[in-house]
């Protein structure tokens, strides 16, 4: 009975650890993407055609 409260206690332990790096790799920005931003412009629109559609309505 006392194994199963070490075990129990060790697994809260543990979760708590990786809960715990996991808050402060958010907070220290290891997620942010950097990457993303300086490509964003070579990405298609995929709305672009019907901008075009509908601009060209308004005009006639």
């Amino acid at each position: 009975m006392s194994a199963m409260f070490v075990m129990i206690i060790a697994s809260l332990a543990i979760a708590l650890a990786f809960l715990g790096a996991f808050i402060w790799s958010v907070r220290k920005g290891h997620y942010d993407d950097d990457y993303t931003p300086s490509v964003r412009i070579l990405f298609d629109d995929p709305n672009s055609d019907a901008s075009v559609k509908n601009n060209t309505k308004d005009i006639h």
